[in-house]
């Protein structure tokens, strides 16, 4: 039996100012093992990068098109990656739905 939720570490900027470098977040995998997460479009998702199956995603579903997902980052910065470089993300490359940020617990602004 596969466990429904996963956390996961922000590594990148791409998701700034919602999410930072060290964030840990908490997601949901779906229920049933090989049927991706429900998505809508404006959750933030896990995803595996198309052209780089190892490497795990933390983007914004923005649209659902019909060869998949366009995911967006929230800080289209200099070197953030999403769909305008690698284009739509299969919805079995999905891995989960993002429900919370659980660390660090509060974030003080300077």
């Amino acid at each position: 039996m596969r466990w429904p939720l996963m956390r996961a570490a922000v590594a990148e900027r791409s998701m700034e100012p919602g999410l930072h470098p060290g964030d840990w977040l908490l997601a949901w995998r779906g229920g049933r093992a090989g049927a991706p997460p429900r998505i809508r479009p404006g959750q933030i998702v896990i995803a595996h990068h198309p052209g780089k199956p190892d490497m795990l995603l933390v983007k914004r579903a923005a649209r659902l098109q019909p060869d998949g997902w366009w995911l967006a980052a929230d800080n289209p910065a200099p070197g953030a990656v999403d769909s305008k470089d690698f284009g739509p993300v299969r919805p079995d490359l999905i891995v989960a739905r993002v429900l919370l940020r659980y660390w660090p617990r509060s974030r003080h602004r300077s």
